[in-house]
């Protein structure tokens, strides 16, 4: 085993410019600025994190209430909704978020793989 990684593979760049376009309009329509609009983007995120549980707990049937509600592919488009939602916080956070991400990823990557 080699303790040199090969580099990692560059983010999509189609991923970078649909999180901007989306933030653009999240801008355009939100009803607050500043600090507060930023807090409530980042919130936001529990609130999705909230709808992976809830379609987890639907998948298994754990609500015997409810029954099986969801399947997994509902858990697989919550935990998207989850990803896309933390890039868009960063994304609001900093112009730089690509560069963030990319970086902490890198650093994230080294620290558990080696190299």
């Amino acid at each position: 085993m080699s303790d040199h990684l090969p580099p990692p593979p560059p983010p999509a760049a189609g991923i970078w410019d649909s999180v901007d376009d989306l933030c653009g309009w999240l801008d355009a329509g939100r009803p607050a600025d500043g600090r507060e609009g930023l807090l409530l983007r980042i919130i936001k995120l529990s609130e999705e994190v909230g709808e992976v549980a809830e379609a987890v707990i639907g998948a298994t049937g754990q609500n015997p209430r409810k029954g099986t509600t969801h399947t997994w592919d509902d858990v697989q488009a919550e935990l998207c909704d989850v990803a896309l939602t933390a890039l868009i916080a960063l994304r609001t956070l900093t112009p730089d978020a690509r560069e963030v991400f990319t970086g902490h990823l890198e650093r994230v990557r080294r620290r558990s793989l080696g190299g």
